[in-house]
C-alpha cells in the first residue's frame, strides 16, 4: 500500500496555522512593549525648527530641489500662498485639503521661502 502524496501538505498547512497561532498569541502578550518602541516615531518631523524633514513628502511631484516637476516650482512662491494651498489644497490635483496642519504649513512655507 502507498502512502497518501497529500499528508506532507496536510502537516505543512498544520504547521503554518500552528505557528501563525503562537506568533499571534505572543504579538498579544508583547502588545504594550511593541507600542513602546514605536511611540518616538513621529517626533522627528515636529522637533525640527524648520520645514526640512517636512518637505520630503513634496519631493515626489516637486522634484528633489522643489523646482518642479510633475507640479510646478516652489521658489520664489508667497509663504501665505503656500499655506493656503497646504491646509485648503487645489482642486482637481493631488493636493487635497488637511495635508498638513497649521503649524506644520507654515514650518514648510518659511522653509521653502528660504531656497533660492
Amino acid at each position: 500500500m502507498k502512502n497518501n502524496p497529500v499528508v506532507p501538505y496536510i502537516l505543512i498547512l498544520a504547521f503554518g496555522i500552528g505557528l501563525i497561532f503562537f506568533m499571534s498569541i505572543q504579538g498579544a502578550d508583547n502588545k504594550k512593549e511593541i507600542a513602546a518602541e514605536h511611540e518616538g516615531g513621529g517626533e522627528t518631523t515636529e522637533a525640527t525648527d524648520d520645514g526640512s524633514a517636512l518637505v520630503q513628502s513634496c519631493i515626489g511631484c516637486h522634484g528633489g530641489d522643489l523646482t518642479g516637476g510633475v507640479g510646478p516650482n516652489l521658489h520664489g512662491l508667497d509663504e501665505a500662498h503656500i499655506v493656503d494651498v497646504l491646509t485648503n489644497g487645489i482642486e482637481g490635483t493631488p493636493m487635497t485639503p488637511g495635508m498638513k496642519n497649521e503649524a506644520e504649513a507654515k514650518a514648510i512655507a518659511e522653509y521653502i521661502s528660504t531656497l533660492k
